[in-house]
C-alpha cells in the first residue's frame, strides 16, 4: 500500500488489486461511519481509493501505510436487478472469444452476481466486477462513435451499463430500459460503490425495465 499526498487535505492510496481497494474502500466508510476518520469524500477506482477533506492528512497517511485489510464485508442491501435482453452487436464476438455457442453468453453472464467496485467515465457508469477471470474480454479494436444509452457491455474483468449515448469501445452484448442516471431522481445513481447486481435476462418482447 502506498499513501500519496494530494493538495493539502486529500490522500490516495494506491494498492495492488482491486479486491484491496474494495476491501479499503468499505473499511474507509465503516471508519468514517463510526467517527474515527474525518474524511469528506471517499472515492474508489481500479486500484485506488481517493480521500478528500482530511484534517491530518499527515497522520492519517501514517495510519493507513501499516493499515491491515480485512476482507470485503457481505453487503446488507438488497440486490439491483438489471433486466436486459442479451441482443446486443458484439455477441458472437464474445461468445467466439469465449469459446461458447452465442446463446451461452446469456446463461454465464446472468449466473454472475456482481459488485460495483468503482464508478467513472460518465455519472451513473459503475464498473462491475463478478465474472470469473477467463471470461476477460478485450475492447474493440476501433471504438464506437455512439454506444446508445442502456448498451450493456464487457471490456477486460468489468461489465458496465452506458447511462447515456457515448463513444466507447466496449464489447456490446445487450440492452436495457433501466435509467441509471436521472439528476431529478434521489439518489440519482441507481449504481454506487458496493452495489450487488444480477442481471436478469428478458425476452425480444418484454420490456428491459
Amino acid at each position: 500500500m502506498r499513501v500519496l499526498p494530494v493538495g493539502r487535505d486529500a490522500l490516495l492510496v494506491e494498492v495492488s488489486s482491486g479486491d484491496e481497494a474494495q476491501a479499503l474502500h468499505a473499511e474507509l466508510l465503516r471508519r468514517r461511519a463510526e467517527g474515527s476518520l474525518p474524511a469528506g469524500e471517499i472515492v474508489p477506482a481500479a486500484r485506488t481509493v481517493l480521500l478528500d477533506g482530511v484534517s491530518e492528512p499527515g497522520r492519517l497517511a501514517a495510519e493507513l501505510t501499516a493499515l491491515r485489510l480485512p476482507p470485503v464485508p457481505p453487503r446488507a442491501a438488497e440486490t439491483v436487478e438489471i433486466p436486459v435482453r442479451y441482443d446486443g452487436p458484439d455477441l458472437a464476438d464474445v461468445a467466439a472469444h469465449w469459446g461458447v455457442p452465442a446463446g451461452e453468453v446469456a446463461r454465464v453472464h446472468a449466473a454472475a452476481v456482481f459488485r460495483v467496485a468503482f464508478c467513472g467515465f460518465a455519472p451513473g457508469f459503475g464498473y462491475l466486477t463478478g465474472l470469473p477471470a477467463r471470461y476477460d474480454v478485450p475492447r474493440r479494436p476501433t471504438p464506437r462513435t455512439a454506444v446508445p444509452a442502456g448498451a450493456v457491455a464487457l471490456a477486460g474483468p468489468y461489465t458496465g451499463v452506458y447511462p447515456r449515448s457515448s463513444p466507447g469501445g466496449w464489447q456490446l452484448i445487450g440492452t436495457t430500459d433501466l435509467v441509471l442516471w436521472d439528476p431529478a431522481r434521489v439518489p440519482a445513481a441507481v449504481l454506487v460503490p458496493g452495489t450487488r447486481v444480477r442481471f436478469v435476462p428478458v425476452t425480444a418482447t418484454e420490456p428491459a425495465a
